[in-house]
């Protein structure tokens, strides 16, 4: 096999570290390829799910002894702590690595360290390489840890004329099935849901990721939140019916804003300590529009049909603007049709000030 550089191999840890989206929390996802002492492959992981084998285990079982002298690409600092696993930058260490490349730093007070350990037993360690694909590809996990509450995605579905339902309250369905389809495959990638009571009183969502076409579970469910300030949602709710787990989030736990409702900042810190990095936000126009007013939105994902209502519910309202000068600024990162629909992802801008 022909020897890779260290920058083609970094490009295929990032890859590899993708697949584990969606089982690895609460711990991040995570690459690694070795290269033995002539630069060929001989070794690759990832971390597949959570409390199983770290990427830099799995490629070093592969490498054997050719991973003496040789170099571990990885997408994240090797962990130096001790969890459901050993630290990775021992291992490393005691497989006879003599350099270890790192995209991304540690942030976890917890787990980092790798680096300075591995500099201390004599192994050169290099950072930097393919730093902003490592991060995009594991922005959940590094922005929660970084800051201390999930990355936030607020999904909706709307016609073109911005109606998330017709005049008469009829919303199923103002999608595609492929548009649907791919909603359940999103689902599938955060550790938790959330919708406001008011969504569930209206439609009464399941809110679980399954197959559409026979109705099947996915093996991995997120938490069902449902943001429900006075406690109403109904014993026989369809969040309810043990499907996967749920937390019915009062004021009178979570604590309450100033208005009454349920604490947002709170309620995504309560989040964060129950090991939530990401989380989709649907279902309720006045909830997304308190998350987008508070800041609280990381990314937005649109699923736009090509209908027109005329009427009926606007998919966002009380988002705080009152003038086009408080309009909330996106920047719109990509567009992908789906079936007959649009998705639009699209990221907000930082309020100056």
């Amino acid at each position: 096999m022909a020897s890779v550089s260290v920058d083609e191999a970094m490009r295929r840890a990032i890859e590899l570290a993708g697949r584990g989206l969606g089982a690895t929390s609460p711990n991040p996802v995570v690459g690694c390829v070795l290269l033995d002492a002539d630069g060929e492959v001989v070794g690759e992981g990832f971390h597949a799910y959570a409390g199983g084998p770290h990427a830099e285990i799995v490629a070093l079982a592969q490498a054997g002894t050719r991973a003496r002298g040789g170099t571990a690409v990885v997408t994240l600092e090797p962990c130096d702590h001790t969890g459901r696993t050993g630290p990775c930058s021992h291992a490393l260490i005691a497989a006879g690595v003599s350099r270890v490349v790192i995209a991304v730093p540690d942030p976890n007070p917890v787990a980092s360290g790798g680096a300075a350990t591995l500099r201390a037993a004599g192994v050169q360690v290099a950072l930097g390489v393919r730093t902003q694909e490592a991060e995009a590809g594991n922005v959940a996990w590094l922005t929660s840890m970084r800051r201390g509450w999930p990355y936030v995605i607020w999904k909706y579905a709307a016609t073109l004329d911005g109606r998330s339902a017709a005049a008469d309250g009829t919303s199923m369905w103002i999608t595609s099935e492929a548009a649907r389809i791919d909603v359940h495959a999103l689902r599938g990638t955060v550790d938790a849901v959330l919708a406001g009571v008011g969504t569930v009183l209206t439609d009464d969502p399941r809110l679980t990721a399954r197959n559409l076409r026979d109705g099947t579970l996915a093996i991995r469910q997120p938490l069902r939140v449902v943001v429900d300030s006075s406690g109403r949602t109904p014993a026989d709710a369809r969040v309810r019916d043990g499907a996967a787990r749920t937390w019915i989030a009062t004021a009178a736990e979570v604590g309450a804003g100033p208005d009454g409702r349920v604490d947002l900042a709170a309620l995504l810190a309560e989040l964060h300590h129950r090991g939530v990095r990401a989380a989709l936000l649907e279902g309720g126009p006045t909830l997304a529009g308190a998350f987008l007013a508070a800041g609280m939105v990381d990314r937005i994902v649109g699923y736009v049909a090509p209908k027109l209502l005329g009427a009926g519910p606007a998919a966002l309202l009380g988002a705080g603007v009152s003038t086009i000068a408080d309009a909330i600024d996106l920047e719109i990162t990509d567009v992908t049709r789906v079936g007959p629909d649009l998705r639009i992802t699209a990221l907000p801008r930082k309020r100056e000030g």
